[in-house]
């Protein structure tokens, strides 16, 4: 069974539109939409589309706390894949096959949709000082963690049942960082994480945060990077990295 998360805030503009695309990919077997307290009529929308379940938050609790009631909604399904994508048409569904075989046929337990990959973030409009600084956290952060990804910090992703059963979320942060720490812990897990390259679009409506959270998110990614390898080294002990259990 195929499950697809939408953590979705203030999306009632792009919502109905990801999710005629997703289902138009026809090998999604349930949509999960967690309304972050939304201002708008996401909720409502949402409700309204077929083969969907639909939860609110009665507050607005973070990116990363909505992302965790997204997997363990998943879970409770009966989710054997699990793919992630903001209700905001960035990420292209058009993908969604393609993560879902490299999964479903055992040769990954994770795959990432990347926007560097192929050069598609400038050409879908990304910011010249976001790609800037993504490039810089992908470096120190592939040092630190001792990874090749191209980047860690796309919206886009896909995991199997199994490993998110393996990961420790709920010690992770409610805020945007939570993806970052995610892919820490998988990481840590000794998982090899795949990127297929995704074309994106950058637009008004499309889900963005500020200069200034960026700048508190990318402290937080780097942190959790030094966190790492300060555990790997055996110096630091975090619930965020337990002692890993063969698999």
């Amino acid at each position: 069974m195929e499950n697809l998360t939408c953590p979705a805030y203030n999306a009632a503009e792009t919502l109905c539109r990801t999710y005629e695309e997703v289902m138009a990919q026809r090998i999604v077997d349930q949509v999960i939409i967690v309304d972050d307290a939304s201002t708008d009529q996401t909720n409502r929308i949402a409700r309204t589309l077929p083969h969907t379940l639909v939860c609110t938050h009665p507050e607005n609790l973070g990116s990363g706390a909505n992302q965790k009631t997204c997997y363990r909604l998943a879970r409770e399904q009966g989710a054997d894949i699990v793919i992630m994508v903001h209700p905001d048409c960035q990420y292209t569904p058009l993908l969604i096959p393609a993560m879902a075989s490299l999964i479903g046929n055992g040769l990954y337990h994770r795959v990432l949709g990347s926007r560097i990959l192929g050069n598609y973030a400038l050409k879908g409009g990304m910011p010249v000082w976001k790609y800037v600084s993504n490039r810089f956290l992908t470096l120190v952060e592939n040092l630190l963690i001792g990874a090749k990804l191209s980047e860690y910090h796309t919206g886009y992703r896909a995991f199997s049942r199994s490993l998110l059963e393996r990961l420790p979320l709920a010690e992770n942060s409610d805020d945007f960082v939570f993806d970052n720490q995610m892919l820490a812990q998988i990481a840590w897990l000794g998982y090899t994480i795949a990127e297929v390259s995704c074309p994106t679009k950058y637009f008004p409506e499309a889900s963005s945060i500020n200069f200034r959270r960026s700048v508190t998110y990318g402290f937080g990614c780097l942190g959790t990077a030094l966190a790492f390898r300060l555990a790997k080294m055996g110096i630091l002990h975090s619930r965020r990295f337990p002692p890993v259990r063969p698999t």
